[in-house]
């Protein structure tokens, strides 16, 4: 199957050709349709339409087929389910980080992509809407002879048949006045720095607030995990009200891992409600990295359809659903990007997925290959889309080579060059080296065109890094104790 699947998608053209000649072939059926009426005619249509799917494409039958828009690769076969292109945690090989057995999906779909050139290019960056769980076993084909009777703009074509098109996307342009001190600093100049903290393994907030406190006046934002490799921890929205209602400018991590599109919405707008304003948008990690494994995640939503979810909920007042609040959500709304793992041509039009559904800040993994990076900056400011969110890069350091190895190995969606490791693992004091060399990449960082920022990770090292920040005089501020 999996072999078929890919032929299929190193033949993307061919079967695009073979598709318009099917598409103009089957209304010759109509009268015969007609006559069966809706549902048999669908009946008839099914069984074929679903041998040729399984066979030539592991199609899952899910009823809303994208194949045109992904270079005719099924993404139901994507180990998170999805739609709107790669994970942050494909391995270095090009394999899915949930199933390293099997090729990424996202991988071939974007080889596939460019097999159909310029006819299907622009479909790539469009968003795909999120799954409609009623339509699952439904025959696609059918609505090439009895399209759905809705205006065009409300549906659109692709590889099977009609299908309902993503919702409009949210008004574009910001707010008048920002709704937190974080959106402000990033609509001004300034070098940005944000740092990143673990929820604790308690109910009890006070380490949390004692670790906050090693960067009062050294950032503008602290951002909270959600859930991080799968590990379970104070939920993030709790977390990061503790910190916003000590006077901390908080970033509420929200991850698709582990709830559907209404638990999503509920948590968010309960952030909101205790003073989160700054939210960013992820999918989440594999449950299998994590303390466990035996747990069933949701992935019901991807992180642009959360993105694209949440700017509906903050510039029109609505649910997903349609349904009105009885207040816009006052959201600065961002989203995460990885320059570092494949497929590196395709990360440019996912971050442009993002943004259009509503990301204004966005902050990447870990950076420590600054060449990999000033190839996704070009392409990142070509295309103009600083000018439309702020990109902040994640920088950091672990206190030994030996950390950095596992890192290598075992955390997917980490590119580590042996390079660096090697330097740190030759220092007699490898902290003080790793502290040294993350100044040194925050310096080389300045100086790319379109890097508004730095953000700071390492686990439960947060003296090393409030060290990096005045080091790197990114602040002058002295450290709190």
């Amino acid at each position: 199957m999996e072999t078929l699947r890919h032929w299929s998608t190193r033949h993307a053209r061919g079967w695009a050709v073979l598709y318009r000649v099917w598409a103009r072939c089957v209304p010759l059926l109509a009268p015969l349709l007609r006559l069966l009426g809706p549902r048999r005619a669908a009946g008839a249509l099914l069984p074929l339409e679903r041998w040729s799917k399984q066979t030539f494409f592991d199609c899952r039958m899910c009823g809303q087929c994208v194949l045109s828009s992904t270079g005719m690769t099924c993404p139901m076969n994507c180990g998170k389910t999805m739609r709107n292109g790669p994970c942050g945690g494909v391995r270095a090989d090009g394999h899915c980080e949930v199933k390293p057995e099997m090729r990424c999906v996202w991988v071939a779909a974007g080889e596939g992509d460019a097999r159909l050139q310029q006819e299907h290019t622009p479909n790539w960056t469009r968003r795909q809407a999120p799954l409609d769980a009623r339509r699952q076993g439904r025959s696609t084909w059918i609505e090439l002879v009895a399209p759905p009777a809705a205006p065009p703009s409300e549906t659109k074509s692709c590889s099977t048949g009609t299908v309902p098109a993503a919702p409009k996307e949210a008004a574009t342009a910001p707010a008048t006045v920002p709704v937190s001190s974080f959106e402000a600093a990033c609509r001004s100049d300034a070098f940005l720095v944000t740092v990143e903290i673990a929820p604790p393994d308690s109910h009890d907030p006070e380490k949390l607030l004692q670790r906050a406190a090693r960067f009062q006046g050294l950032v503008d934002a602290i951002n909270i995990t959600d859930g991080a490799g799968a590990n379970c921890h104070m939920s993030s929205v709790a977390a990061a009200s503790v910190l916003v209602a000590h006077g901390f400018e908080a970033v509420c991590q929200v991850g698709c891992r582990d709830r559907n599109r209404i638990a999503l919405q509920g948590d968010v707008l309960g952030a909101a409600a205790l003073g989160v304003r700054n939210v960013l948008c992820l999918t989440g990690d594999d449950v299998g990295q994590g303390d466990h494994p035996d747990a069933k995640p949701v992935f019901d939503l991807d992180a642009v359809n959360l993105l694209a979810t949440l700017s509906g909920m903050t510039s029109r007042g609505e649910y997903a659903s349609g349904r009105r609040l009885d207040a816009q959500v006052p959201l600065f709304l961002g989203a995460t990007a990885n320059p570092f793992v494949p497929p590196h041509a395709e990360r440019i039009a996912n971050l442009q997925r993002k943004i259009d559904a509503g990301a204004r800040f966005i902050q990447t993994q870990f950076c420590f290959d600054v060449a990999l990076l000033e190839t996704f900056m070009n392409a990142f400011v070509r295309r103009g889309l600083h000018r439309q969110a702020r990109l902040i890069v994640g920088v950091g350091m672990l206190p030994s080579a030996r950390g950095l190895r596992w890192m290598a190995e075992h955390v997917p969606g980490v590119h580590v060059p042996e390079a660096v490791t090697r330097r740190i693992a030759a220092a007699a004091d490898q902290r003080a080296e790793g502290v040294r060399w993350c100044v040194e990449t925050i310096q080389a960082l300045q100086g790319i065109d379109g890097v508004a920022g730095v953000h700071l990770m390492g686990h439960r090292n947060e003296a090393a890094l409030a060290q990096v920040i005045v080091d790197a005089e990114l602040r002058r501020t002295g450290i709190a104790p």
